[in-house]
C-alpha cells in the first residue's frame, strides 16, 4: 500500500508531472495498493495530454543539457535524469545539442523534452534530430509521451519498492541520493 496523505501524494504527483488535470485524476484514484497500480493510472491519465497541458508541464522543465535553476524536488530529479547526458566534454556534442535545442524551439515554439535518464548525450542528439523531422501534431504527441515517461520514472523512484541490498528503489536510484557518481549507472527507464 502506498501510505501517504492526499497532500503528500499531490505534492509527489506535481513533482512528477506538473499538470493540474493529471494530478487531480491520478490523486482521485488513491489509495493505491502498489506502485504498479499507481503507474497504470498515471499512464492512462497522461495518454492524451493537450497542447496546453504540455505547455503547463514544460514550464517546469529545463532545456536538455542545461542545469535546472533553483532548488526543489523537481530540479533534483532533472539534475539526476540529465546526469548521464552531461558526462562528455566533446565540444561537437555540446554544440550539436545547443544548436538542436535552438532549432527545435524555433520550429515548435517550446523546449525539447525527452526522458534523458539512461540515454547518452549522442542518443539524445540523435532523437532530437529525428523529432525535428516530424510534423507538428506528431511531435506534440511525442512530447506528451516523453513527459509521461518522465513522470512514471519519477513515481517509480519516489514510491518504488526498496532493495534489501542497497535500501534504494528497485526500479531506479533514489531521488534523494547524495552521491551522483554512485547513481550514474542506475538511471534507467
Amino acid at each position: 500500500m502506498i501510505d501517504v496523505s492526499e497532500s503528500q501524494l499531490r505534492d509527489h504527483l506535481t513533482t512528477a508531472l506538473s499538470v493540474q488535470r493529471w494530478v487531480d485524476e491520478v490523486a482521485s484514484g488513491a489509495p493505491y495498493s502498489d506502485v504498479s497500480e499507481l503507474v497504470a493510472v498515471a499512464e492512462r491519465a497522461g495518454a492524451e495530454l493537450t497542447g496546453d497541458e504540455i505547455d503547463e508541464a514544460l514550464a517546469h522543465h529545463p532545456r536538455i543539457g542545461e542545469a535546472p535553476v533553483g532548488e526543489g524536488s523537481s530540479q533534483e530529479f532533472s539534475r539526476r535524469e540529465q546526469q548521464a547526458s552531461q558526462l562528455t566534454d566533446d565540444p561537437a556534442e555540446v554544440k550539436a545539442l545547443a544548436e538542436g535545442n535552438a532549432t527545435y524551439e524555433a520550429r515548435f515554439d517550446r523546449v525539447f523534452v525527452i526522458r534523458a535518464a539512461g540515454r547518452s548525450r549522442q542518443e539524445i542528439i540523435d532523437e532530437l534530430e529525428r523529432r525535428l523531422k516530424l510534423d507538428d501534431e506528431t511531435e506534440k504527441r511525442e512530447a506528451g509521451a516523453q513527459l509521461v515517461e518522465i513522470a512514471v520514472l519519477r513515481l517509480r523512484q519516489t514510491f518504488g519498492e526498496t532493495s534489501a541490498e542497497s535500501g534504494r528503489s528497485a526500479e531506479t536510484a533514489s531521488p534523494r541520493a547524495t552521491d551522483p557518481a554512485a547513481d550514474a549507472g542506475t538511471l534507467r527507464a
